[in-house]
Parts: C-alpha cells; structure tokens; sequence
C-alpha cells in the first residue's frame, strides 16, 4: 500500500504548500466491509488505504472546492487506482480558516 511520506511527497512537489498534513486513518477503519468490491471485503486496518490530507497552499486561491478536490485527487490519481480506497481533503488558501 502506500506511505503517508509517499502522498506527502507528491503534494509537496506540485503544490508547494505553506502547511501540509497527511494522517493515515486505515486503522479507523478495521471491520468495515465493503461488499460491492472483493478488494475491500473484510477490510482488517492495515496501513495505507485512507487517508486525511490538511493541505494551505496558494495553488488554491480563486479556486472553488470542487476544483482544489479534484487537483489532489490528480496529483495522486496513481494512489487511488492502486490501493488507496478513502480520502478526505481540506484544501485552502493561504489566510482561510481550517475546520478545528
């Protein structure tokens, strides 16, 4: 599966942010099935599969968040074809409140 160092990485050499956050939240998710996908069946927590991304950079700024989704989601549209089955993302520009 995928590292939190991995995702962090490939953020930062594309948006440049002024903070970043990545959090591993696999664990949260042990016991959970999903039934639809044998690939997700029976899911035991194993590292690697959802993460939380807290992410400011000025890439952001004029941008709705709709369309800062979908630039992370394109920056790591390898992770989430391969293995990375959850992401939840704050982006924000540069003075914008984070959600506390």
């Amino acid at each position: 599966m995928y590292s939190r160092d991995t995702i962090e990485a490939r953020l930062r050499e594309v948006f440049s942010p002024e903070s970043i956050a990545v959090v591993d939240e696999s664990h949260l998710h042990a016991g959970h099935h999903h039934g639809a996908s044998e690939h997700h069946a029976g899911f035991d927590g194993a590292a690697g599969t959802h993460f939380r991304v807290t992410i400011v950079s000025a890439t952001f700024a004029g941008l709705s968040r709709v369309e800062r989704h979908r630039a992370v989601n394109l920056v790591l549209a390898q992770e989430l074809e391969s293995g990375v089955h959850a992401l939840a993302i704050e982006a924000k520009a540069p003075g914008e409140p984070l959600r506390r």
